[in-house]
């Protein structure tokens, strides 16, 4: 007998575990970056100061021609080492900053001595091995609570044949593509009108070798897209809908804000950007009643995001303003 209740009991846990984490991952990079901002103002006042007090007279008093002293423009021509150790990596671009893992310890930045862990100091490998972990744990917990509440396989957009499959990748390519690029456009038109979208996770977890790139597009993204496809259009559109009734559309009004609040870390552009592609992918559901068709829209949206920001170097924002 299926448990409809239980099931969707049981994702609400997941799902608020989910916010929780991403609320959480979303502080320690805020915090992580007025932490960096901080110490860069704090070494400008001290060099200020100390400039200051070698300009008195000994007996304190400043010269009758002494001025305040401030800190000389930094020189483009430094070593990578003495960028590193004057203004820190938030001052580098993507191609100068060293490596993260060489990056500057969390013991050496102020402000860093009561956290154990500086998400910016992680390696790509670390960062992309706990999206992957994490992501991989809450899929399995869902997938585990579908067959212990003997939800049926239709309710989830499931379905076992080969016209599915077919039917589920020329879909979700066709629908992928098109999507990535009104997504695209959206981001550009609202940074050109002036709203800033957060990419600062994206580019962190963006490889820097053949291996991560390959560990990244067949490994740790198509984990995103089976567990956040799963969770916000299979199980909180398909199943309600099927064991209570409800309204498909409601529904996907509802996962598609909470697809959005879970997306906190692009900024504000960001979640409202998000929480639109996640209606449209909520609509794309209901229509095909198909999980696959889905999935594969969204792997192909991360995946082109991916390749053509980090991989290629392609920005459409300045292509709009163009």
């Amino acid at each position: 007998m299926t448990q409809w209740t239980t099931f969707v009991g049981l994702t609400g846990v997941v799902l608020v575990l989910l916010l929780v984490l991403s609320h959480l991952t979303q502080s320690a990079f805020d915090d992580d970056t007025d932490d960096a901002s901080d110490g860069v103002a704090e070494r400008f006042d001290a060099t200020a100061h100390d400039a200051d007090r070698n300009a008195r007279a000994p007996d304190g008093s400043s010269p009758p021609h002494a001025t305040k002293s401030v800190p000389e423009p930094i020189d483009d021509d430094r070593s990578a080492a003495d960028d590193q150790s004057t203004t820190g990596s938030v001052w580098q671009s993507r191609d100068e900053r060293q490596p993260r893992n060489a990056a500057v310890s969390a013991d050496s930045r102020p402000g860093h001595a009561d956290r154990a862990v500086d998400p910016a100091s992680l390696s790509t490998g670390a960062l992309l091995a706990n999206v992957a972990f994490s992501q991989g744990l809450f899929a399995l917990l869902l997938l585990g609570a579908a067959v212990y509440t003997a939800i049926p396989a239709a309710a989830l957009g499931i379905e076992f044949s080969v016209a599915y499959l077919e039917t589920g990748l020329v879909l979700g390519i066709a629908a992928g593509i098109g999507f990535y690029v009104a997504n695209e456009l959206a981001a550009a038109t609202a940074t050109r009108l002036g709203f800033d979208h957060d990419e600062t996770l994206r580019e962190l977890l963006a490889p820097d070798s053949i291996g991560g790139w390959l560990a990244l597009l067949l490994g740790v993204l198509p984990i995103i897209a089976v567990f956040e496809e799963f969770l916000f259009r299979a199980a909180l559109i398909g199943v309600p809908a099927a064991g209570f009734g409800l309204s498909p559309w409601l529904l996907a009004v509802v996962s598609s804000i909470a697809f959005a609040l879970g997306h906190g870390m692009q900024g504000s552009v960001g979640v409202v950007v998000t929480g639109l592609l996640g209606f449209v992918l909520a609509a794309l559901f209901i229509l095909t009643e198909s999980l696959l068709v889905v999935i594969v829209a969204h792997y192909l949206i991360n995946a082109l995001e991916f390749v053509v920001h980090e991989g290629l170097g392609l920005e459409w924002a300045e292509t709009v303003e163009g």
